[in-house]
């Protein structure tokens, strides 16, 4: 069967080629990448990400690596005498020629030029002048951007004759116009739609909201609304949440069994979907325990801080492992709220940040005070969570936890947070990071002062800790989500290193539009689908993405969203992009996770799972057309079909998706069970209804590419039909074992050769780089 399709591979390429030259235009040519001088030389976006890249690891905010006492990542350091010689300075303001951070960095000596040349690293001739002339001009230092609380500027004049006045547009049109660029025009209306549906809601429009839409029956707003009131919505947006929270169904470590969270994911689904405001949300996950007089829902959203890896093997060290499960804590409070790389300083100070190893485990001390074991129980234990944990009842589902989907009258374990009652567990500083080695004093919990110092009113806990990153003056916690909204919906984030607003972070592209959409966000209560309408009402939004070569010169990455970009769909929601297209979703919300197709004997060759993990067992039935966000993850082998495309192996928080284009990928879409057998539905259900060739294949278009053909994509498609259909028309027997494809129940039909053939067009359309593509 799979090699029967890998040998129409060329009878498809004509046709593929075909559409993807209609449907895409590429400009091509030399970048230029030649630098201007800018007039007025910045710390923050011009000089310290030199220094950043090239002398902190030698000269910044980790004392013990500190070379010759000399500190350039503060002015004090910078400005002060030399240790190895007081008559000098490294920064003399206004004096670049007594500058001593200039003579180095401009010598052609091995023994003094800096960086070293056993280094390897090199500053360029542009660097070199562009410090210079910032030494000229005063050598004014500044704080780090990203540690200055945001202030809401007025969006500047609209300066583009018929662009629009949205705020968004506004901020997005000064940087275009600054580049030498204008806005690409208003993408067509189905492109627009299908986008916005992929975005909000993860799947693509029904063909009854195409036609409506294009055809003018319903406006913009009126879609935004109709998406965003989907229960589907929840679905798209828990994606994002859940790989940062690092959920799974497996405990993770080498003796790997399952656990049971789902109703954690239940949960997530349910506050988006209720628009629970982001500062509830983010509350209760951290903290709800500790609110007074907890709900169930509550205290089953800190099943957050426990959806880290936990060990069921015997023999292991209890605290070596509970240190783990409290640093995986930490690491992810700081990454999902705060966007520093604080794990950096773990086993040091901070070698980039000004963050101490005190500092670190100050914010460590927040998580130190659960009971919770390093070693609870080997993988033959039969309660699927570890304590603290509660239990979900069949009654709580009648009651407060309604939207848990609970199917059968078992009792669920979820591992929720909890701190120990009567005492406080003494932190310490664990030298280079070792669990056996903690140093010095207790440590206050607290935070790190560079970002916000922890209000002294403030309860030490993990409430006092949260209402700490939610204060109206914090300086990241509403960038940082704002920035992960506008990575799902643009591709990139406003800051592109969505997971480091630190020195080696990169740059706000727009830091005034980044500051607007985080203050606008938390003077609306936080309301996170309000954030995400703003956005996608934009015009900036609705452009088109079609590549023009001006553009592609002057700003081949995009990066002044000149045009709408181009991106693929994560994992999960290709699967579901299929199954909705061909009529198999079963659009079920929550339960446990399920086990669809997956290449015989991955888990039987492995030797990481026990119990239920050691063999794979496929579901059946309805269970094998549920949505990709419940499919079973198992953390020692995560599903191949979600890997080989990019997925999430959930093992660690992670707040975005690397996007890689390999072969596996075309080889997967033209031969996995899911795909063959959504085509030959689809086609079975086209050719019962009776339509004509032609409008069985315009049919299957709009449902796949979410638009109408053109007259040369018709012509193409129905010749490529007519071609296999008189191929199964000489091979009966070939058309029926392909129509064989998948276990969904599979039609009678007199003469297969018109379904197989239609099945044939279908496969195609799955495989054109436009379907799966948001454009």
């Amino acid at each position: 069967m799979a090699m029967q399709v890998k040998n129409r591979f060329y009878a498809y390429s004509g046709i593929l080629f075909l559409l993807f030259v209609g449907a895409t235009m590429h400009g091509c040519g030399d970048v230029d990448t030649r630098e201007e001088m800018p007039d007025q030389v910045s710390f923050n976006f011009h000089i310290r990400p030199i220094l950043s890249d090239n002398c902190f690891a030698c000269h910044g905010p980790d004392a013990n690596k500190r070379e010759a006492g000399l500190r350039l990542d503060t002015e004090e350091g910078a400005y002060a005498a030399l240790k190895e010689n007081p008559d000098k300075h490294a920064i003399v303001p206004g004096k670049p020629g007594e500058s001593m951070l200039f003579a180095r960095i401009s010598s052609e000596e091995a023994s003094e030029m800096m960086p070293p040349p056993e280094s390897n690293l090199k500053l360029s001739d542009f660097d070199k002048q562009l410090i210079r002339k910032w030494i000229q001009q005063g050598a004014e230092y500044q704080p780090h951007w990203a540690f200055v609380p945001p202030q809401k500027q007025a969006a500047p004049e609209n300066g583009h004759p018929g662009w629009s006045d949205h705020p968004v547009d506004r901020f997005v049109f000064t940087k275009m116009r600054a580049n030498g660029l204008q806005p690409n025009p208003e993408a067509d209306k189905a492109h627009q739609l299908k986008r916005l549906s992929l975005d909000i809601t993860g799947l693509p429009p029904s063909p009854e909201e195409v036609r409506s839409f294009v055809e003018g029956q319903r406006s913009w707003e009126e879609m935004v609304d109709l998406y965003l009131s989907k229960p589907t919505y929840g679905e798209k947006m828990a994606l994002l949440w859940l790989d940062i929270a690092r959920y799974s169904d497996s405990f993770g470590y080498q003796n790997d069994n399952i656990r049971t969270q789902w109703p954690y994911r239940d949960w997530v689904i349910h506050a988006f979907n209720k628009n629970l405001s982001y500062d509830t949300f983010l509350t209760w996950q951290l903290a709800g325990d500790l609110l007074p007089n907890p709900t169930k829902e509550q205290l089953l959203a800190t099943a957050f801080n426990r959806n880290h890896k936990i060990t069921e093997e015997e023999g292991v060290i209890h605290e070596e492992y509970r240190v783990e499960y409290v640093l995986d804590k930490t690491n992810t409070f700081s990454k999902v709220t705060l966007g520093i790389t604080m794990e950096c300083a773990q086993c040091h100070d901070h070698k980039y940040d000004p963050v101490s190893q005190k500092d670190y485990f100050s914010l460590y001390a927040f998580f130190n005070n659960t009971p919770e074991k390093g070693f609870e129980g080997g993988a033959g234990s039969p309660v699927r969570a570890k304590t603290p944990l509660i239990w979900v009842e069949e009654e709580d589902t009648q009651d407060i936890l309604s939207f848990v989907n609970h199917p059968d009258t078992a009792r669920v374990a979820v591992s929720i947070m909890q701190d120990l009652p009567d005492s406080i567990r003494p932190t310490r500083v664990l030298d280079r990071g070792l669990y056996d080695a903690p140093t010095g004093e207790p440590l206050l919990a607290s935070t790190p002062a560079v970002i916000k110092p922890f209000d002294g009113d403030l309860p030490r806990n993990r409430l006092g800790l949260v209402q700490w990153a939610l204060a109206p003056d914090h300086p990241l916690t509403s960038r940082v989500f704002v920035n992960l909204i506008w990575q799902e919906i643009f591709g990139a984030g406003l800051v592109p290193s969505a997971g480091d607003f630190g020195m080696q972070g990169k740059l706000p592209t727009h830091p005034e539009l980044l500051d607007w959409l985080a203050v606008d966000f938390r003077e609306n209560g936080w309301d996170i689908k309000q954030l995400i309408k703003r956005i996608v009402t934009s015009a900036t939004y609705r452009q088109s993405a079609v590549i023009a070569p001006d553009h592609l010169e002057k700003d081949p990455e995009n990066v002044y969203l000149a045009r709408y970009p181009r991106k693929r769909l994560h994992a999960e929601l290709i699967r579901d992009f299929v199954l909705a297209s061909s009529g198999l979703l079963v659009p079920e919300i929550g339960g446990p996770s399920v086990k669809p197709y997956q290449p015989e004997g991955l888990w039987e060759a492995s030797s990481s799972g026990r119990g239920e993990l050691n063999i794979y067992r496929q579901d059946k039935g309805n269970k094998l057309y549920r949505r990709g966000i419940y499919t079973f993850i198992k953390l020692t082998l995560p599903p191949p079909a979600l890997l080989i495309f990019d997925g999430s192996n959930r093992d660690i928080c992670q707040v975005s998706r690397n996007r890689t284009n390999t072969p596996l990928q075309a080889l997967a879409l033209l031969n996995d069970p899911m795909v063959l057998e959504a085509s030959r539905v689809l086609a079975e259900n086209l050719t019962q209804s009776g339509d004509s060739p032609e409008d069985a294949i315009e049919e299957a278009f709009v449902r796949v590419l979410c638009r109408f053909p053109n007259q040369a994509e018709k012509e193409a498609l129905l010749a490529f039909f007519q071609e296999e259909l008189e191929r199964y028309s000489d091979d009966r027997a070939a058309a029926t074992e392909l129509l064989t494809a998948g276990e969904y129940p599979s039609q009678v039909h007199e003469t297969p050769e018109r379904p197989a053939a239609l099945m044939q067009v279908i496969v195609a359309l799955y495989n054109l780089e436009e379907t799966l593509t948001k454009t």
